[in-house]
């Protein structure tokens, strides 16, 4: 089964740098508290990498779901 991720904002982007202003937009957040799942892939572990102090991330299985 194809792992994902949900990805938290935990923090405003006020003040970052605008590279990771675009990355917190690509990840498909923007305002703290809000939540998205990605599958786990080595471009999403890059773009996380980069806003890590951002964002919080959890691992989550794909119960049951045919991908």
């Amino acid at each position: 089964m194809a792992k994902k991720l949900k990805i938290t904002q935990v923090r405003s982007i006020i003040g970052t740098p605008e590279k990771q202003r675009r990355t917190i937009k690509a990840l498909g957040l923007g305002k703290p508290h809000k939540t998205v799942i990605h599958y786990d892939t080595p471009v999403i572990r890059g773009m996380i990498n980069k806003v890590k102090h951002l964002v919080v991330v959890e691992e989550i299985e794909n119960g049951g779901e045919n991908a």
